[in-house]
């Protein structure tokens, strides 16, 4: 081979490797936290409780660390839970980020969705919120303090309880009835299988046509047979959607209506139960358990409280009724009957009415 052909051929190769290396070393400064989309990785998730130096308001602040410039944005979703969507544009999730739980004062839960593009940060909130009250914003990344780029969501813990004052009577009062169960969940099943979502569902809606005949306005959480969230939903995103009915309505007062059930089948009576969030539950329930007792003239026993969720999430005044034990054939065939339903039904609304009576003695 000549001399001369020999050059250009050592030569063209040495370009070519040269090329290839700076191939290798642009491939080598890609950061392995990037996709080759272009999608930057949310890669750690802080949080903490703090405490707003000016104003005094408690909050929740959520730190989340990517591996470059994102753009952030979120929106308030009230229905069928209070929910703050957070959505990242173009980033994927780092293997470490988990779901998280808290203790409900602010947030109750932080789940990721990454089925699009974008990641969606969904977090499930006790009570709806305002605009003002949350921020979701960006920090550039800071070289000094090793900090990388970052996005924040700030949530203000939600109101205490406003204060109630009542007037007697229930014309022109708001009240929520909540018919338990429904839709794919029946609740207890009576000896013979009658349905404990039936039996609420009729009360309610006795109770329903009652309280409209006497000037009051009814929310309803369903008015048919139906799931309130959605079918097959979690227990707690079915019982958060029915507090939420009555917390987006700002309603006076909150019944919810059920049957009650036992192992041992002799079990009967009528309970009322609260959870001690305003100045009026214990008073709620107690007007409501002596009215419902004279109606049913079944065992009498008592107003208790308790921690269920839909009685102590609720905003306002509210109770929950166990009208009869289902479990018990007797008064399974009285939950049944249309007369003993419309008793029920009598009870509860003169239990509201005796109530409403009492509480305006207190403003």
């Amino acid at each position: 081979m000549p001399l001369l052909r020999k050059i250009v051929l050592l030569t063209l190769l040495m370009l070519v490797m040269a090329s290839l290396a700076s191939l290798s070393a642009a491939a080598a400064a890609i950061p392995s936290s990037q996709s080759r989309g272009g999608s930057m990785e949310l890669s750690k998730v802080r949080w903490a409780n703090h405490t707003e130096a000016l104003t005094g308001t408690a909050m929740l602040r959520m730190v989340m660390d990517v591996s470059g410039p994102v753009e952030a944005s979120g929106i308030v979703v009230n229905e069928p839970t209070p929910r703050l969507v957070v959505t990242i544009k173009g980033t994927t999730l780092g293997k470490q980020v988990e779901d998280l739980t808290f203790d409900g004062k602010v947030v109750e839960k932080v789940s990721f969705d990454t089925s699009g593009k974008d990641t969606k940060i969904l977090v499930d909130l006790p009570l709806m919120v305002q605009p003002n009250d949350y921020k979701v914003f960006t920090l550039p990344k800071d070289v000094k303090a090793n900090k990388p780029f970052r996005v924040v969501v700030d949530i203000n813990k939600p109101l205490s309880p406003p204060d109630f004052s009542f007037t007697p009577g229930l014309k022109d009062k708001v009240i929520t009835i909540d018919p338990g169960h429904g839709g794919s969940d029946p609740g207890a099943i009576g000896p013979s299988g009658y349905q404990e979502k039936s039996a609420t569902l009729a009360v309610a809606q006795n109770v329903k046509s009652l309280l409209e005949k006497a000037g009051a306005t009814v929310v309803m959480t369903r008015e048919d047979d139906r799931d309130v969230f959605g079918p097959n939903a979690s227990d707690v995103d079915e019982l958060k959607a029915r507090s939420t009915v009555a917390n987006n309505r700002k309603t006076d007062v909150f019944v919810s209506i059920h049957c009650d059930s036992f192992s041992d089948r002799s079990a009967n009576g009528t309970t009322t139960y609260y959870y001690q969030k305003t100045l009026y539950d214990a008073m709620l329930a107690d007007a409501v358990q002596t009215s419902l007792v004279d109606a049913g003239n079944l065992l009498d026993r008592g107003a208790k409280q308790a921690n269920f969720y839909v009685i102590k999430r609720t905003r306002m005044p509210a109770v929950l009724v166990e009208m009869a034990f289902i479990s018990n054939p007797n008064e399974e065939k009285l939950l049944s009957s249309p007369d003993f339903q419309k008793k029920m039904s009598l009870g509860i609304v003169r239990g509201l009415e005796r109530f409403f009576s009492q509480a305006a003695k207190l403003n």
